[in-house]
Formats: C-alpha cells, structure tokens, sequence
C-alpha cells in the first residue's frame, strides 16, 4: 500500500477516535447521575406537602432530577391531579426556605392552550406547535390561591408567553394574524395581556428565520 495512503488513513482512524472520544465523553457528562437519597428525600416532602395542602386527587409519579441547571432546584417531585390530569412539580425552593408547587402556573397554561389551540391551527396549520408558560411558576402561592378551589387565569391581571412554532419562513400575514388574534382574545375576555415569540423552524430543527415577540 502506497505509504502516503498510510498516513492518510492513520491520521483519518485518529481523527475518528477522538471524535468517538468526544462523544463517549459528552454522554457521559449528560448522562443522569442521580442521587438516591435526595430523590427520596424530595419525594418524602413532597409527600407531606400534598398531605397538608391538596386532596387524595393529587398523586406523585415520578421525580425529576435537573443536572442542567434549567431549574431553581436539583430535584422535584412530579405530580399529576388525577381528577383534570393536570400535571406539575412540587419542590424546595431555596429562595423561600420552603416547598412549593407549579400547581396554578401548569393548570393555566392548559387551561390557556385549550382555549387558543382552535384559533392557531386554524389561522397557522394543524401541524403548528406551541406552549404557554407563566414566568412565575409559583403563581398560586404567590396570588393566595387555594390548589383545592383554584380560580380561572382570567380572574387576576397575569401576562403569559404564548409560543408559537411554524414550520416555515415568515409570512407578510403573521403580524397581521397575530393583531386579528389579540383582538379576538381581548374581546371574547379570553386574556388581556401577553406576549407572543414567533419561531421558524423546521422539522429537523433547522431555524429558517429570525424569531420576533410581540407584547400586548
């Protein structure tokens, strides 16, 4: 074999090793690394918080360990309402010495998406996606909401983020659909105020175009 192929596929299996390195490293360093005695010890509190603040129809699942640093906490008890099949997090919250749930913050997002889902398939595909989320996810405690009487969204002055997510370039008639929309939802008394993040992206998660927000 020439000697100059030699080298050419040695310095290529080298190249390859380190990428595979890499990757072996990378998964590793994602991968879940959880702490057994924590996860129960969340779940024991949390436990005791369902105990003393909601009802039978309330049941963990699950935990949920972050080691990306996307949440406030380390580990959090999932829990679902049997009842509505609304599901959310219960967890210690540092800030406040005590623990706390995203009982409201989940239940109105659902309660929000259900009401809009019509309007935004209608006007942007079935295949559109979109979330909404409220920036504090300790809403009910903070507004002195009873998990076990919870009131609608449309009682306090909140201001969610509705996403929206399309599998295309910008259209000339977004922000017009978008103004149409904000006027739907002030007058049929759906939300008075909110932001909207449109995103371009396709199926392969490829960004086809700048995201733009719109406040109302």
């Amino acid at each position: 074999m020439n000697k100059y192929l030699k080298i050419t596929l040695g310095i290529l299996g080298v190249i390859l090793l380190g990428i595979g390195i890499l990757v072996v490293v990378f998964i590793l360093e994602m991968k879940p690394d959880k702490d057994k005695d924590k996860e129960e010890e969340v779940r024991i509190q949390a436990e005791q918080y369902l105990e003393d603040n909601f009802n039978d129809n309330f049941e963990i699942y699950d935990t949920l360990y972050d080691n990306m640093g996307n949440f406030e906490f380390e580990y959090a008890a999932k829990v679902r309402d049997k009842k509505t099949n609304t599901e959310f997090l219960v967890y210690f919250d540092a800030e406040t010495d005590q623990m706390v749930d995203t009982y409201m913050a989940d239940k109105w997002a659902n309660d929000l998406e259900s009401e809009i889902r019509p309007f935004i398939k209608k006007n942007f595909g079935e295949t559109t996606d979109f979330f909404v989320s409220f920036t504090n996810n300790n809403i009910g405690q903070e507004l002195g909401i009873d998990p076990l009487n919870p009131k609608s969204y449309k009682e306090f002055d909140v201001s969610p983020i509705i996403r929206i997510i399309v599998t295309r370039k910008k259209s000339e008639d977004d922000e017009q659909i978008l103004n149409e929309f904000i006027a739907f939802l002030k007058s049929e008394d759906k939300l008075q105020h909110g932001s909207f993040a449109m995103s371009y992206i396709d199926e392969r998660g490829v960004i086809l175009d700048d995201e733009w927000n719109k406040d109302f």
